[in-house]
């Protein structure tokens, strides 16, 4: 796929306003042109993050249906979930994709996928050389996480046709040991360059979305936020702890990956929002990780619902997540938002 060689700070370009029912006024939103959303014609430099479990059909194609781009979370690669999902997002006329574990999901998997005719497939936590090759052959572009510069250099030997740069401040999983936002994506963005380079981590409104085309991303990549939205499929509870929860009490660890029996590579931690086995184990995930009776205690603790069935995934951003609009509603924002900073950092 030849991607364009633009990838740096948006071109601005008029669309037409969109019109908005009920008490909601009528909002004009202006197109960021960037090399994201040539390479995908899309509206807006706004991908969705395949996230697991909640990223399902509905949220990935209101995205699309918004004017970004939607993911669909395919996660380990559960045949059955997929199975029900997909038909949702590739029926909404719009570009999407999905995004898939290297280390966890199989080749049958994501060529599930690739039978419905995706715009991409993305490829994180682990080598995604196995699959390259069978998404650009089926017309699909490669997309390519990364969390350190080895990854981000792997990446574009690869041949993908964008990276996305995750910094440590993001929800879900990432590197133990990673970097922040906004030293990191401009260093993947000059080492990348010409391919297009989306930021990851952080990243919950339209100034997080401007912050990155102003480093030289050509799009965000959003998870938290999406998280919280009418479509996405996360029980109530979640989207409620995430609309009450702040950024320092987010928290990255092994803990629960241990506890939970996740298999997760050691090098990848999970941010979340605190959990009483984190204060339990805090410091001791050696111990936790060799008591077999632990682990079955959190089983059972789960089981009698003392603890929740799964850890609440958020990122440092969650502090900007105030309530749960329909996701097509939120891209249009995200894009005024964008807009009206650049417009107000150039003095317009």
């Amino acid at each position: 796929m030849n991607v364009p060689v633009t990838h740096g700070v948006a071109e601005l370009g008029v669309i037409n306003g969109i019109a908005q029912s009920g008490s909601r006024a009528m909002m004009t939103v202006m197109a960021l042109s960037t090399a994201f959303t040539k390479l995908f014609r899309v509206r807006h430099p706004i991908a969705l993050a395949p996230m697991g479990g909640s990223a399902g059909g509905a949220l990935a194609a209101a995205v699309s249906r918004g004017g970004g781009l939607g993911l669909l979370g395919g996660a380990h690669g559960d045949r059955d979930w997929l199975a029900r999902e997909l038909p949702i997002v590739a029926g909404c006329g719009k570009p999407w994709g999905a995004g898939f574990l290297c280390w966890s999901a199989g080749v049958g998997a994501v060529d599930q996928v690739l039978e419905h005719g995706p715009s991409a497939v993305m490829l994180s936590f682990g080598d995604p050389s196995p699959f390259v090759e069978r998404v650009r052959a089926a017309g699909a572009a490669v997309i390519v996480q990364v969390t350190d510069e080895e990854e981000a250099r792997r990446a574009v030997d690869l041949g993908a046709d964008v990276i996305v740069a995750q910094g440590t401040e993001s929800g879900g999983h990432g590197a133990r040991h990673g970097r922040a936002t906004l030293p990191f994506v401009p260093v993947v963005v000059d080492l990348a360059a010409p391919m297009p380079v989306l930021a990851a981590g952080g990243i919950a409104d339209g100034r997080g979305v401007a912050a990155a085309l102003v480093l030289g991303a050509a799009g965000a990549l959003i998870g938290t936020r999406f998280q919280s939205t009418a479509e996405a499929l996360v029980d109530p509870s979640i989207a409620e702890a995430i609309i009450r929860g702040r950024g320092q009490d987010t928290e990255r660890s092994s803990v629960l990956d241990i506890a939970r029996e996740s298999g997760w590579p050691a090098r990848y931690t999970a941010r979340t929002l605190g959990h009483p086995y984190l204060d339990r184990w805090r410091g001791r995930e050696a111990e936790l990780a060799a008591d077999p009776g632990a682990r079955q205690a959190y089983r059972a603790d789960v089981a009698r619902g003392d603890v929740p069935p799964l850890p609440v995934w958020a990122g440092e951003g969650v502090d900007l997540v105030a309530d749960r609009p329909p996701a097509a509603d939120l891209v249009a924002a995200l894009a005024a938002q964008a807009d009206h900073a650049l417009a107000r950092a150039a003095g317009r």
